[in-house]
């Protein structure tokens, strides 16, 4: 076991804030990190109440805490105000990534697109460049991940999702190469990607029917609790390839570690602590 500096006076402080935020694994991928790298910081879970994201970024400025990773519901308050704002938080409108800055100042940062595209170099050893992605969704993280695609060269992104204005609103992220799309175009494509909450904890419910998957492609469900999502177990047997969220979630925190500390972040520490925490792993 890594140990870890007594906290003092000068101990950095970063942390999550979100509502609700106790089930949030952040703490546990962060505080691996630290300790690897021997670092004199301590990750909390701070519960910020809906409403309440731009007095948690005051707050930052105010105590000085160095950075903070930001979950639901506060993702478009803080991008709004923050000091500065990263290319894909101007697109997106949120943020999920705050730095306080050696000026005092805070710069908002989304690191969920560039994260999925790090956990597909690194987990499938595939990339997006050239090819055709389905994405199920249109919400924040679906978003991210249409405009990071787009950003990587993909040849075309299909959106599908229960509201039609919605899902043209996401494709519209990918400028030319995104359009609106059906179920049924799961089948052509060559990454298919379920960002809607289907599938999650006890929820059977899945994003479209696996058996229409095959051998050329990869399936990928942000989900990671369950580990197994019963969608993917169902493409795992018509021989696709898949990929669950906990790479993604990985990476993405691990871009976070790097913005607030400078160092390189010690992937395999963090995933170690995050995986006994997640069911079926």
């Amino acid at each position: 076991m890594i140990s870890r500096p007594v906290p003092s006076g000068a101990t950095a402080v970063a942390g999550v804030i979100g509502d609700p935020v106790d089930h949030s694994l952040s703490p546990a991928l962060h505080n691996a990190a630290f300790a690897a790298c021997d670092l004199d910081w301590n990750f909390v879970a701070f519960p910020v109440s809906a409403g309440s994201g731009t007095a948690a970024v005051s707050a930052m400025r105010t105590l000085g805490i160095r950075g903070l990773s930001v979950t639901m519901p506060h993702k478009h308050d803080v991008a709004t105000a923050a000091d500065r704002r990263s290319t894909e938080v101007d697109v997106l409108g949120a943020a999920n990534c705050l730095v306080l800055d050696h000026d005092g100042l805070v710069t908002a940062h989304n690191t969920d697109g560039p994260g999925f595209i790090k956990a597909l170099a690194a987990e499938a050893d595939q990339a997006v460049t050239g090819r055709s992605v389905l994405v199920f969704g249109a919400g924040g993280a679906a978003r991210a991940v249409i405009d990071a695609c787009a950003r990587s060269g993909a040849a075309e992104i299909i959106v599908v999702n229960r509201s039609v204005d919605k899902a043209r609103s996401a494709a519209s992220l990918a400028g030319s190469s995104g359009r609106v799309g059906d179920p049924s175009d799961a089948a052509d494509v060559e990454i298919v990607v379920n960002a809607t909450p289907l599938g999650m904890a006890a929820d059977s419910s899945m994003p479209c029917d696996p058996t229409t998957f095959g051998t050329s492609q990869l399936v990928i469900d942000l989900i990671y609790d369950p580990w197994d999502t019963q969608w993917l177990a169902g493409a795992r047997r018509q021989g696709a390839a898949v990929m669950n969220g906990f790479a993604m979630l990985l990476h993405q925190a691990a871009s976070q570690f790097s913005m607030w500390t400078g160092l390189e972040a010690p992937i395999d520490a963090m995933a170690a602590a995050a995986h006994p925490q997640i069911r079926g792993t």
